[in-house]
């Protein structure tokens, strides 16, 4: 008999919006490779176990190039027909003045040199009519950045857009569907307490949104809700 089950590759998968994207897909019946930063437990660790091998857990530090290039050879072999990278960190709302050379850098290259890396390089394991999706946020919007604040944030996520543009105008011809997701204001720990939306209420969407467009070629920049997010 042919197994017909999907797999998913969520990248930074142990906590949040990684963890709940990779909770939704099992959920779906698919199977999940999800990647932790270290050796250290996390929730990832306890869903794989309740999981009955259709979870597995890989380690990368997606800022770290050889280690990028360690996970593609370890799964040289598997065919994803989901490749999401969810990545996103933020030091405060500090004026673009004030910022440290070092965080500014740090920052960068975290919300947008190292998801866009992970893309580029792990492209080729993904199906023809798969997905390739990385968790951008509207604050990445320049038509909707009306009241300031957050500047290096926006930056970032402005950043990881435009490099995705890039991705998808120098692979025009690719049938791979590309994706810039914006899961909505979420209580996480950068989202603060008083967001919007739970982790429950904001991912169903995010998937429900990203299987919607799966097999579609060329880049969408969208919300959990299905609408498009101006750029």
């Amino acid at each position: 008999m042919t197994d017909t089950r999907k797999t998913a590759l969520v990248v930074r998968a142990s906590r949040t919006l990684g963890l709940g994207l990779t909770a939704e897909y099992l959920r779906r019946g698919w199977d999940v490779i999800g990647t932790v930063r270290d050796t250290r437990r996390t929730g990832l660790h306890d869903l794989a176990e309740a999981s009955r091998g259709r979870l597995t857990v890989e380690s990368l530090e997606m800022t770290d190039p050889e280690q990028i290039s360690a996970l593609r050879d370890r799964l040289a072999e598997r065919t994803l027909d989901l490749l999401f990278v969810n990545a996103a960190i933020t030091r405060g709302d500090i004026p673009i003045g004030e910022v440290p050379t070092d965080v500014f850098t740090e920052v960068m290259v975290t919300n947008a040199l190292s998801p866009t890396r992970v893309v580029e390089w792990l492209r080729p394991l993904v199906a023809p009519t798969g997905a390739i999706g990385v968790m951008s946020s509207d604050q990445g919007s320049i038509a909707l950045n009306t009241e300031g604040g957050q500047d290096l944030y926006r930056a970032s996520k402005s950043a990881l857009n435009q490099l995705m543009r890039c991705h998808a105008a120098r692979y025009a011809a690719d049938t791979r569907t590309l994706l810039l997701m914006d899961p909505g204001w979420v209580r996480t720990e950068l989202g603060g307490p008083d967001a919007d939306l739970s982790v429950e209420e904001s991912i169903p969407g995010v998937v429900e949104t990203i299987e919607h467009h799966r097999g579609k070629p060329g880049l969408h920049f969208l919300d959990y809700q299905g609408q498009v997010v101006p750029r």
